[in-house]
């Protein structure tokens, strides 16, 4: 299973994060605008 998210700010890495731990075989990728992501806001 794949699952893209569309921007690295702190929704989409909890959306990534709670992918993992429900999944651990699903392959994520996140894409994000800027050079840098953020998990908290």
């Amino acid at each position: 299973m794949q699952l893209v998210i569309i921007g690295g700010d702190a929704a989409g890495m909890s959306a990534a994060s709670r992918a993992r731990r429900n999944r651990r075989d699903i392959q994520i990728t996140v894409l994000e605008r800027s050079q840098t992501v953020s998990y908290s806001a």
